[in-house]
């Protein structure tokens, strides 16, 4: 649906200079141009929701399985798992987001809580002799196995830090339409195939995401 004259006067203003920008910058200061970018992108935004809420629930679901047959049903509150936890004085500490959520009656309400990257930093090598060495190919079944854990490891933490920054600069009403959406959505895809390759084909069935890459104005 075409811009009317407007809109394409009108809704610069609103979304702010600065951020217009981008967009502007992109299509040689075509506003109309620029706005169906802007459109395109706000879409896209949007359809990225789907994978990624199924990403962050089954990575969370199999790193809370691992925990869990590590320190039992109760980890949230034991001390052992909360000591193994990193607690920078400066920046994001797992440690200091776990005790504070401790309050909370169930493990499964603290799950809910946690921030994405607390889930990101279990995959740090501080995990592989208590958690990693004996759960990864177990709450990952699907993970490549000629690789070690290690490596597998190490993956998951890349994949989902790249993951991380795509959802923030989503939450952020940033711009996304300079990356490579396939690729985007392809390790989104893979963090889920590693608990179970039926969701993921499932995942492909119903997202958007891919189907909008060839409709990029």
């Amino acid at each position: 649906m075409p811009f009317t004259p407007e809109e394409i006067h009108s809704l610069p203003a609103v979304l702010s200079a600065p951020r217009f920008a981008t967009y502007l910058a992109e299509k040689a200061s075509d506003k109309e141009a620029a706005l169906e970018l802007y459109r395109w992108n706000m879409e896209l935004s949007a359809a990225f929701f789907v994978p990624l809420q199924i990403c962050e629930v089954s990575v969370r679901n199999s790193i809370v399985a691992a925990i869990e047959n590590t320190y039992g049903a109760n980890w949230p509150w034991e001390k052992g798992f909360e000591i193994s936890l990193r607690n920078p004085q400066f920046g994001y500490s797992p440690r200091r987001d776990l005790i504070g959520l401790s309050k909370l009656p169930t493990s499964g309400k603290i799950v809910a809580e946690l921030k994405f990257v607390f889930w990101e930093r279990m995959f740090t090598k501080s995990h592989d002799a208590a958690v990693w060495n004996q759960q990864f190919m177990t709450v990952f079944p699907n993970a490549d196995s000629a690789k070690t854990v290690q490596q597998l490891r190490g993956e998951g933490f890349d994949k989902l830090g790249k993951i991380r920054d795509l959802r923030n600069r989503i939450a952020h009403h940033e711009p996304i339409f300079r990356r490579n959406i396939q690729d985007e959505y392809d390790r989104v895809r893979s963090i889920v195939a590693w608990t179970d390759v039926t969701a993921a084909d499932w995942l492909d069935k119903v997202e958007n995401v891919t189907a909008m890459i060839a409709t990029k104005p």
